[in-house]
């Protein structure tokens, strides 16, 4: 379909770190990167580039300055907690987190002055920060500043989230809930389970009435269920939202070895919806489309679906077929009707409240 893909990176994305026993692990990123050098992706149609950092006036484009002071405060002093109890305060965070937040943004610029179609910054997709708080390993909404960067630098209108991490994209949702920002959220859903937001019924309201679109998961879901309900929903929604530029939140916390969620995703699933995703952008938004990070608790799995991710995105063909090829999984998952059936109703239901909304049957 051509274009250029960046891939947005710098060396300092492993200093945001919660120390040495918390799940979130900051070198996923780093082994993503040296995984796509390896397999000889890296050519004239995907490019490396490097992250800048955001400066306090964007961040403060979505969050409060109390918040942002906080952590500032609370970075220098490198001990207590950001939030409830998940995300602790370490030396440095402040800027470590900025820098991840500049690494969207950077992904955005190069996306709308030309110099690629699309970007991935693998240490992006914080999506549970929300306004004044942190909140699920999250500081800063790298997705919800780089969609204001995009309102006030470029005068963008009609942007689209598709968020595909484990985990409800709660932040993101609460920030742009009075708005018509399309925000698209695939998640485990159901008791106790973390953030406990993100059902049927959470649509919108206001002037956003309709643009909150949530598709709560059972425990198990798999390959077949899982792209029913993908197929069933993005494609028709994008084409009627007509976004200026996608933005997707790639989190592979949903694959089945996860040690966080219980969803039973391949990477099978990750590869198609990349392919989705990239012909939609072609065909509804001239090809801009903006990829972000996310969950993923096993390092090694999350560099595999990420570089098939990004290796099938950027079209380029890997120096290492054979290689390329040992990413995938060989193992699939059972199918459980029981659970495609629950995925089906859940399916039917949000179409009923959210497709006449945009004019579909």
């Amino acid at each position: 379909m051509g274009g250029v893909t960046g891939f947005v990176y710098h060396e300092d994305y492993v200093k945001y770190y919660f120390g040495p026993t918390h799940p979130f692990k900051p070198y996923r990123s780093k082994a993503t990167f040296e995984l796509l050098k390896d397999l000889g992706v890296f050519d004239e149609k995907a490019k490396i580039f490097e992250a800048r950092m955001a400066n306090e006036d964007e961040l403060m484009l979505v969050h409060t300055k109390n918040f942002v002071d906080f952590v500032k405060r609370m970075s220098e002093k490198g001990s207590g907690l950001l939030d409830y109890g998940d995300t602790p305060a370490t030396k440095g965070i402040y800027e470590a987190s900025a820098l991840r937040v500049g690494g969207t943004l950077r992904g955005a610029e190069l996306i709308m002055e030309g110099k690629v179609s699309h970007a991935f910054n693998p240490s992006g997709g914080l999506h549970h920060a929300k306004e004044g708080s942190a909140g699920g390993f999250c500081v800063f909404n790298d997705i919800a500043v780089a969609i204001r960067y995009l309102q006030k630098k470029y005068g963008l209108k009609r942007i689209a989230v598709v968020d595909v991490d484990g985990h409800h994209g709660d932040g993101t949702q609460t920030i742009f809930y009075d708005e018509p920002i399309l925000t698209v959220s695939f998640h485990r859903y159901g008791w106790f389970f973390y953030p406990g937001t993100g059902n049927v019924n959470e649509i919108g309201r206001g002037e956003g009435l309709g643009y909150s679109v949530n598709i709560p998961l059972p425990m198990g879901t798999f390959d077949e269920a899982y792209l029913y309900a993908f197929k069933e929903i993005v494609p028709p929604l994008i084409k009627a939202y007509k976004p200026e530029i996608i933005i997707q939140q790639f989190g592979v916390d949903s694959h089945y070895e996860d040690p966080l969620v219980g969803l039973a995703l391949t990477t099978q699933t990750y590869q198609e919806i990349a392919e989705i995703m990239h012909k939609l952008a072609h065909e509804i938004s001239n090809g801009k489309y903006l990829i972000v990070g996310g969950g993923g608790y096993k390092p090694e799995n999350v560099a595999r679906c990420w570089a098939i991710m990004f290796t099938t995105v950027s079209e380029v063909k890997p120096k290492k077929p054979e290689k390329y090829k040992e990413l995938f999984d060989k193992y699939k998952p059972q199918k459980n009707e029981q659970i495609f059936e629950k995925v089906k109703n859940t399916v039917e239901q949000l179409k009923k409240k959210i497709f006449p909304i945009h004019g579909l049957t």
